[in-house]
């Protein structure tokens, strides 16, 4: 996603053993200050608790994938 109020965006880079995923996410919370009150009470964390399971699950698949190719 890269327009709208959350922007997410994936940068891939060699390393010497595959790939390293860099996720750049950004957002603007609506509101004015409600927006604002939202983030620091909830949203913020929730966010990061989101991306970094989904990471983890990303990283999982896509290294029981590289098993299973290397180790049949």
């Amino acid at each position: 996603m890269v327009s709208g109020a959350f922007k997410h965006i994936h940068k891939f880079e060699p390393i010497d053993n595959g790939t390293n995923m860099i996720d750049i996410f950004s957002y603007v919370s609506p509101l004015g200050i409600l927006g604002k009150v939202a983030d620091h009470l909830f949203l913020k964390k929730y966010m990061e608790t989101l991306l970094m399971n989904r990471n983890l699950t990303i990283k999982q698949h896509a290294e029981s994938a590289v098993k299973i190719f290397f180790n049949p």
